[in-house]
């Protein structure tokens, strides 16, 4: 887990300022039901305790101005612009972005740090977790109201539309929806259904 202090640090030597807000989503592991959710069949995913944090700011301008601390690069854009240059990580924030933009006129230029202990390429949906994160914290920036099933929903459109990834909605869901010491039985059909894990602390 990375400590919230160290990310407001690294945030103001990014963009000399504190963040608004900081969140994190988590990544998950499946339990049982690989491949069935874009098949409209159950699965049972959790979530764990790593995580992609987010922390951002409003700014006075269109810009996106972007930074991952994990590939040590920065990004400046704006929405609705070419993203053939873009780095592949900063395509999950401005999906995102311009998803939600689609929904409200509400999404204002804005600084964003991400960072995350969740491992990348091993099977945890590192991705699902950041487009979450971002949906999470724009969602608050910029007091929008989308409901947790509104932000898995954008998460997924994001991978299929930005990223080119025709995911189900499994990995979404258990980072927006996942407890602690809970497991998620998820009906793909209609998006319904928790159960506690056989064990865990009630």
């Amino acid at each position: 887990m990375i400590a919230k202090e160290t990310i407001i640090q690294a945030f103001k030597e990014q963009f000399n300022q504190e963040p608004t807000i900081v969140v994190k989503s988590p990544g998950r592991i499946n339990i049982i039901g690989e491949h069935t959710d874009y098949n409209q069949g159950f699965v049972m995913p959790a979530a764990i305790d790593q995580y992609i944090y987010v922390a951002v700011s409003v700014r006075n301008d269109e810009e996106l101005h972007l930074y991952s601390s994990d590939y040590e690069e920065n990004y400046q854009t704006a929405l609705n612009q070419d993203l053939s240059n873009a780095p592949d990580w900063s395509k999950y924030i401005i999906g995102v972005s311009e998803i939600i933009q689609t929904k409200t006129s509400k999404i204002k230029g804005f600084n964003a740090y991400v960072v995350g202990d969740v491992p990348l390429g091993a099977g945890l949906s590192s991705s699902a977790a950041f487009s979450s994160a971002i949906g999470f914290a724009l969602n608050e920036l910029f007091q929008i109201g989308l409901s947790r099933v509104d932000l898995a929903k954008v998460g997924q459109q994001t991978e299929h539309d930005y990223v080119g990834v025709k995911c189900g909605i499994m990995d979404q869901f258990a980072s927006i929806m996942g407890k602690d010491n809970h497991a998620i039985q998820l009906d793909c059909r209609d998006l319904s259904g928790y159960t506690n894990l056989v064990g865990s602390k009630s």
